[in-house]
């Protein structure tokens, strides 16, 4: 097996995450060492056993369809040696000094994003289960007396074979005593995966799933409590943009409506039903001063031209993104050169389920409950307490189901709202976004445009790259504290322009910044949506340059790395490449790496020449995330990630002039209908590798794929994301 870069958490974290809340229980208001008969045994931050054997496991994250709550709890479970018929969870408060994410990316900050739940918590939590599982033997080496390298596990029971006695955890937890000092756990004590007993069964079910195919499931939509009363909110435009005048007369007139009020983020209704605002927020007549703010002239048509002329200026000034070798000195001595320009537009998260949020304000304005789906509960808390001029504590966060995320429900602003219409009224007030303002107050996807140049040497191989983005730094506007450390790098937005697995020996990806206002945000893929569109496209491009077929270069330009051959190698073999496809139908590949996980995909296209319309028929997909917690759970992961990828490449479209959306709804911005899907084939290929995430890596190789197709049919490039009929039609007209 190829080995990869591990997430590694150190002793020091470990115990921050075990020790912080680990050996503190109260039993009817009291602080023992023993626990009553009644009582759950808290073993650790992450773990507590009620006397009844019931598991109770905090899961860290949000819950947003990606299967947190099933595949955090089953890594604990597997080294606690639990029964998993009797584990449920709860979702953790947010204190991030305990629960935090100490995967590289995070570095202890306590966040659902970027695919890196499973990678940031594998080592934590197994460590937190064996813990656990230590102090149960201990005590019952104790109580029995007789040594603890006797006593072995099975599912909840602990087992001295020597005598044949047997004894569950729950029977355990009423003499437990758990011990002031934590045992010593190393990760040479965890299990080998030879040894894994739930992780990587394929009988276990996602525990999320009967809920949601009930209707019993609670999302933050669904919150209720007594007395509370309903806000809409008509968006501000822009970021800066004031309601200078407000005519609330229609408004006040409709039956429920209880106020109108103008504030910095927009003009609010309160009412009493959820009809009431929403039909006093439509009677609104506002008029929107952007008080000299250069946000309300962003016109992204003209701003694209703009980033053009900054990705060929070799004035502009670039940051670097990666770098291997002296690309610019290779491609001055280079036999042949190819340059070619691409492009993206902005994109909407497009979750089911609008923004929204329930809060409550205590009498002296000090503290604060919220109920609300969020990919951040630290982040939730903190601007709540800002809101309030108070500290985080003070705000208790009700985590509830999340009906989509992709990257927009990290940002708390209906949190920010919801609270400070709370405080004002001192009334439970619940939030609720319609399609149209949560379209006005989008965070997208930033609008990208790409320079890329290769060279080749007298054989025709590849010696040299260089790609430069032009777009808004992410970072900048979703993680300040990040992008200050690192002077002034985009984590999110640059995903992608590194290529670690291709064998090219001089290499440079480099990156202009724009600051035009727009609040653009993570989505579903981050960089790697747009950059890996530009980089495998044009790698198609040298290809049909040099001769050779897409396939044998990628396998030629990945022949040090086995993983990334494997994956390319499946999805070929998967899709029968070298078959004929016939002169209406025809396959495009691509490949790529995503936080340590690899993967490959073919698109089978058509293309109807009269209309533009491409139509995608199959797409197949191999992934390696290392070791898979939920196999089912990991093909769908990939086949959503597919379908958001579709939406991207082929109709996703948000404009912008005056410095606002011109998108309203879903007529208008165009989602991926059932009927554009084509069939996804999805192969997982499971390593003995620690995990490295699932969640978005079937998203990257997406555009790409059916870019090259429509390549191979026509032997026109389309260079601009969506690839939509319209662009097409021109494509092929030019």
């Amino acid at each position: 097996m190829t080995t990869i870069l591990e997430t590694k958490i150190s002793r020091r974290a470990f115990l921050q995450t075990t020790g912080a809340l680990s050996f503190s229980f109260t039993l009817a208001g009291k602080a023992t060492g023993a626990f009553a008969q009644d009582a759950a045994a808290r073993f650790n931050a992450w773990v507590s056993i009620g006397a009844d054997g019931t598991i109770s496991v905090m899961v860290p994250v949000a819950e947003m369809g990606q299967g947190a709550v099933t595949s955090l709890p089953l890594i604990l479970a597997e080294e606690l040696d639990a029964d998993w018929s009797k584990v449920t969870y709860q979702f953790a408060p947010p204190i991030a000094k305990v629960y935090g994410n100490y995967h590289p990316l995070f570095g202890g900050a306590m966040v659902t994003a970027a695919s890196i739940s499973t990678p940031g918590y594998w080592t934590s939590l197994r460590l937190a289960g064996a813990q656990a599982r230590r102090v149960l033997l201990d005590n019952v080496a104790q109580q029995w007396g007789v040594p603890v390298s006797e006593l072995t596990t099975e599912p909840s029971m602990v087992v001295h074979k020597a005598s044949g006695r047997r004894i569950s955890y729950g029977d355990v937890v009423k003499f437990a005593k758990v011990p002031e000092a934590p045992p010593q756990i190393t990760e040479a004590d965890l299990k080998k995966p030879a040894q894994f007993r739930l992780i990587g069964r394929e009988d276990i079910q996602r525990v999320d799933v009967p809920s949601k195919t009930n209707g019993s499931a609670k999302y933050g939509i669904d919150v209720r409590l007594p007395g509370m009363l309903y806000a809409s909110v008509l968006e501000s435009p822009y970021e800066g943009a004031k309601a200078a005048q407000v005519n609330s007369e229609d408004a006040m007139k409709v039956p429920g409506v209880k106020r109108v009020l103008p504030l910095p983020f927009g003009v609010a209704v309160i009412a009493d039903s959820v009809h009431g605002a929403n039909k006093g927020r439509r009677a609104l007549k506002v008029k929107w001063d952007g008080g000299g703010n250069p946000n309300a002239s962003f016109d992204s048509e003209k701003a694209l031209a703009e980033y053009a002329r900054n990705a060929k200026d070799p004035n502009a000034k670039a940051m670097t993104a990666f770098e291997k070798g002296d690309a610019r000195a290779a491609l001055g001595s280079s036999a042949k050169t190819l340059e070619a320009e691409y492009s993206s537009v902005h994109c909407y998260h497009a979750q089911m389920e609008p923004m929204n949020c329930v809060a409550r304000v205590s009498a002296d304005g000090q503290s604060a409950e919220v109920w609300t789906g969020t990919q951040s509960n630290a982040l939730a808390a903190f601007v709540a307490s800002n809101v309030l001029k108070t500290t985080p504590d003070k705000i208790r966060v009700h985590q509830q189901l999340l009906g989509g995320g992709y990257g927009r429900r990290i940002w708390p602003d209906a949190v920010a709202q919801a609270v400070v219409l709370a405080n004002i009224t001192k009334e439970p007030i619940k939030l609720i976004l319609t399609r149209e303002d949560d379209l006005t107050a989008a965070r997208p996807r930033p609008m990208t445009y790409h320079t890329i140049k290769a060279g080749l040497d007298g054989s025709g191989n590849l010696v040299a790259w260089h790609h430069r983005l032009v777009s808004e730094n992410v970072d900048a506007v979703a993680a300040p504290p990040r992008f200050k450390a690192t002077g002034g790098k985009d984590v999110i937005g640059w995903r992608g322009l590194e290529q670690p697995f291709y064998g090219v020996p001089n290499m440079l990806a480099e990156a202009v910044r724009e600051q035009r206002g727009v609040r653009v945000h993570a989505w579903r893929g981050i960089g790697s949506g747009y950059n890996k569109f530009v980089s495998e496209s044009f790698l198609d491009e040298i290809a049909h340059a040099t001769g050779k077929d897409p396939l044998a270069l990628r396998l030629e330009l990945t022949k040090d790395h086995p993983r990334a051959q494997a994956v390319i190698k499946a999805v070929a073999e998967m899709a029968d490449w070298k078959k004929p496809r016939g002169k209406d139908r025809a396959l495009g590949i691509a490949f790529s790496d995503y936080h340590e996980s690899f993967s490959a995909g073919i698109a089978e296209i058509s293309l109807d020449r009269k209309t533009g319309r491409i139509k995608v028929h199959d797409y197949w997909i191999a992934g390696d995330a290392g070791i898979v917690v939920q196999p089912e759970n990991a093909h769908a992961q990939l086949e959503g990630a597919v379908v958001y990828g579709l939406g991207s490449a082929l109709t996703e479209e948000l404009t912008y002039k005056d410095g606002a959306v011109q998108q309203s709804n879903f007529h208008d911005y165009r989602l991926i209908r059932m009927s554009d899907m084509p069939q996804i084939h999805t192969k997982i290929i499971v390593t003995d590798n620690s995990p490295t995430g699932l969640g978005e890596l079937g998203v990257p190789t997406v555009a790409p794929a059916i870019g090259n197709a429509v390549f191979k049919l026509t032997g026109k490039r389309l260079r601009q994301l969506p690839m939509s009929a319209s662009r097409v039609s021109a494509t092929l007209k030019a």
